[in-house]
């Protein structure tokens, strides 16, 4: 009696510790990110920084939960996540019909895209319109390349290898804009003053984070964090830090 007695305590012990366990594990967010996309996740004096860590941390905060930051490379991120190796990714990733077929997402949180940088004080090109007929440099193989072609015909183009021979161009007045991804160019701009890139967008892609199919109650309660940190303001205050028109 007393064996049975000892071997239902133990079992009781072992499932209550066990609860614990799942409940500690409850109040932790398990992120995947590659955190070498300025400025949207990177590494800065050996910490973990960006406007979607910040976000994330703040949707953390709001939903009670300590946020655990996995790396990974880009291309592991869905696999990770469907692989349960974390609870949900976030690394600039574009909401797409491919993608929507194997994970889940948020309501967008961004819009990235294309855009322009000029000149600070360039009185030439305050607006989109104002590219034809313009020096308009772009990085090769790039989107920015085709989509001018088809869209902005009357542009004269200046091809180059790199991003920071692009924006070396507007700065010594050989081109008269760059056109670059979003982030690039808000990143520029924030270490380099000088520049400013132009408010309206040339093209409007929207960043999600992914959340695994079967986890609906996740993907609604971060949903709730986002709309609340949009609400007090604390949502603004993060976008205007990383993302300010000009410097």
């Amino acid at each position: 009696m007393n064996i049975r007695r000892s071997l239902l305590l133990a079992s009781l012990t072992a499932l209550t510790l066990g609860a614990a366990a799942v409940h500690a594990q409850d109040n932790v967010l398990r992120v995947g990110t590659d955190a070498t996309f300025p400025p949207m996740e990177f590494v800065e004096n050996g910490k973990r920084t960006g406007f979607d860590i910040e976000l994330v941390e703040a949707i953390g905060k709001a939903m009670g939960k300590k946020v655990e930051w996995v790396d990974i490379d880009f291309k592991g991120l869905v696999p990770g996540l469907i692989s349960k190796r974390f609870d949900m990714a976030v690394s600039a990733i574009y909401i797409t019909d491919e993608r929507k077929k194997v994970v889940d997402f948020t309501t967008p949180y961004y819009a990235g895209g294309l855009v322009a940088m000029v000149k600070d004080g360039n009185t030439s090109i305050q607006k989109l319109a104002d590219l034809d007929g313009k020096k308009v440099s772009v990085q090769v193989g790039t989107k920015s390349v085709s989509y001018l072609e088809q869209n902005f015909p009357k542009v004269q183009r200046v091809e180059v290898e790199k991003n920071q021979e692009m924006f070396n161009l507007v700065d010594i007045g050989r081109a008269d804009a760059a056109v670059t991804g979003k982030p690039a160019a808000y990143q520029y701009v924030r270490t380099r003053p000088g520049l400013k890139v132009l408010q309206e967008q040339i093209t409007t892609e929207e960043y999600g984070m992914a959340i695994r199919k079967d986890s609906p109650e996740l993907t609604k309660a971060v949903n709730a964090a986002l709309a609340k940190l949009k609400a007090d303001g604390s949502y603004d205050a993060i976008v205007k830090k990383w993302f300010s028109a000009a410097k």
